[in-house]
C-alpha cells in the first residue's frame, strides 16, 4: 500500500532530525512524500522575542504567527492532497487546523517522540489528531484514552543505518572527536553530577547546556555548541566508550530507572558503537542482554568503564550484535512501516496511485532506465502516477533536461486532447 504522506517538521528541536529520518523511510519505502519545511519560519518567529513589548502581547504575537504557519500547513494540505498528514513533536499545528484537516476527513498522526511527564503539551492537542504515537507505555496509554485519544500507538525510537553506521575515520578525525569516554547531549542536572566522578578518566563532553560549571568547563568541546547530526556519527565512531545517560531534572537521582529510550541508544546501535546505558524499563523489550550493556549507578557505571577499556574485544562484540539489532528491527523504515500499517488499518486511507495510472505505463519501454534516474532525482517512486510527477518537475529550477521536457510536453497535450 503506497501513500501519499504530508511530514510536518518541527521549528526546531530534538523532533526535527527524527522527522527528516522519517520522511527519508518513507520515500524509501515508496511512498510520496512532501515535507513541510517550518524550520524556514524558526528565524522570524525568534525575531519577535527582540521587540520590546509586555509578555502577554508577546504571547498574543506568538500565537498569531504560529495560525500563520498553520495557515501555510492547510494550504499545501489543499494543494497536495495527502492520505496522511505525519506531524513530529512540537509541530507548528494548531488546534483549528487539525479541526479543519478532520472536517476534511484528512487522516492526522502524531509521532510524540517526548517524555510525557515533563512535556505536557499533549493534553491540548492529542484528542485532535487521529493517531497519536507515543515512545512510552502506561500509564500514558490510559490518560490518552481518558483524554478522548481512540488510536493510540507504542513507537519507539530508532535510527537510519544508511546514515547512523560504521565509518573508517583518518588518525587526525579520530584525534579530534575520539576520547576514551564522551557524552553527547544537554547538560541536565544529573549528567552534570555523574560526569564529575567521571573527570580523572579521559572524557569529552560535547552539546549545549553545559555552561555554567566550572569542574566540567574543561571537558566540553567546541565552546558547548550544538553538534549536528553528522559531526555525532563521527563522535560514536570515534570513542571507546559511549556514555548513554538519559535525562532527568533530579540531581541526586543518577539513574532514573524511567521507560523510554531515547534516540541515542539506537543511533549508537546503528553505528556500531559501544555504549554504556543507564537501566530503563523498556530497553529489554528492544536490545538483549548480550547487545546492550546497562548499568544501574554511579559504582556499577565506573567498574564497567575499567572492565571495558581493559577489554576492546568485548566492545566489539557488543557493538556488532547490537548493530545487527538495529538493522533487524529498529530503522526508522521500520517505524515507518509499523506507522503506516496502522493507519490503513485504522483509518482505511487509501492507495495514493491506486486510481491514478503509473508514469511507467505512459512512456516507452526504452525510457524507462530514464524514468527511473529522474524519479530518484526528485526522491519519488517509479511508480508515481503521471501527474505527480509532472507537479514535481514544475517545482525544479534550472534547465530541464530531454526527458522532463517530453513529460512537460506530453501534459500539455493531454489537456489539450481533454479540451
Amino acid at each position: 500500500m503506497k501513500l501519499k504522506v504530508l511530514v510536518i517538521l518541527p521549528m526546531y528541536g530534538g523532533s526535527l532530525p527524527v522527522g527528516r529520518f522519517c520522511a527519508a523511510a518513507l520515500k524509501n519505502r515508496g511512498h510520496l512524500v512532501e515535507v513541510f519545511e517550518a524550520p524556514g519560519f524558526h528565524s522570524a518567529f525568534s525575531a519577535l522575542r527582540q521587540v520590546r513589548v509586555s509578555s502577554s502581547s508577546l504571547e498574543h504575537l506568538e500565537n498569531s504567527f504560529l495560525q500563520v504557519v498553520s495557515s501555510a500547513v492547510l494550504a499545501k494540505v489543499d494543494f497536495f492532497e495527502p492520505d496522511l498528514v505525519l506531524a513530529m513533536a512540537q509541530a507548528p499545528l494548531s488546534r483549528q487546523a487539525l479541526k479543519r484537516l478532520r472536517a476534511d476527513k484528512v487522516c492526522t498522526a502524531m509521532w510524540f517522540v517526548e517524555d510525557f511527564r515533563i512535556f505536557s503539551y499533549w493534553q491540548a492537542f492529542a484528542p485532535y489528531y487521529d493517531i497519536f504515537a507515543v515512545i512510552q507505555k502506561e500509564p500514558f496509554f490510559s490518560l490518552l484514552k481518558a483524554a478522548g485519544v481512540e488510536n493510540c500507538l507504542y513507537l519507539p525510537l530508532g535510527a537510519d543505518p544508511d546514515f547512523h553506521r560504521p565509518l573508517e575515520l583518518a588518525s587526525l578525525e579520530l584525534k579530534r572527536w575520539g576520547s576514551d569516554l564522551s557524552f553527547m547531549g544537554a547538560g541536565y542536572p544529573n549528567r552534570r553530577r555523574a560526569f564529575k566522578e567521571l573527570t580523572g578518566y579521559d572524557l569529552k563532553i560535547w552539546g549545549t547546556e553545559w555552561d555554567g560549571d566550572p569542574v566540567l568547563a574543561p571537558y566540553v568541546q567546541l565552546g558547548g555548541r550544538r553538534i549536528d547530526s553528522l559531526e555525532c556519527v563521527k563522535i560514536f565512531n570515534a570513542s571507546r566508550i559511549n556514555l548513554n545517560l538519559h535525562s532527568t531534572l533530579d540531581q541526586d537521582q543518577l539513574v532514573k530507572y524511567g521507560d523510554f529510550v531515547n534516540p541515542r541508544t539506537f543511533e549508537l546501535a546503528s553505528c556500531a558503537a559501544f555504549q554504556l546505558v543507564d537501566r530503563r524499563e523498556l530497553l529489554g523489550e528492544l536490545f538483549d542482554r548480550d547487545e546492550m550493556v546497562v548499568f544501574s549507578d554511579l559504582k556499577d557505571l565506573k567498574e564497567k568503564i575499567d572492565y571495558f577499556l581493559q577489554h576492546p574485544e568485548k566492545r566489539s562484540e557488543f557493538a556488532h550484535r547490537a548493530r545487527k539489532r538495529v538493522l533487524r528491527e529498529h530503522s526508522y523504515e521500520h517505524r515507518m512501516n509499523v506507522m503506516t500499517d496502522f493507519a490503513v488499518a485504522r483509518k482505511g486511507i487509501g492507495n495514493y496511485d491506486q486510481n491514478r495510472a503509473s508514469v511507467l505505463d505512459e512512456l516507452s519501454p526504452e525510457l524507462r532506465t530514464e524514468l527511473e534516474e529522474l524519479t530518484a532525482r526528485l526522491g519519488l517512486s517509479p511508480s508515481v502516477g503521471f501527474e505527480d510527477l509532472v507537479h514535481y518537475i514544475r517545482q525544479e529550477k534550472g534547465r530541464l533536461s530531454p526527458l522532463e521536457a517530453s513529460i512537460l510536453f506530453l501534459d500539455e497535450w493531454k489537456k489539450q486532447y481533454k479540451r
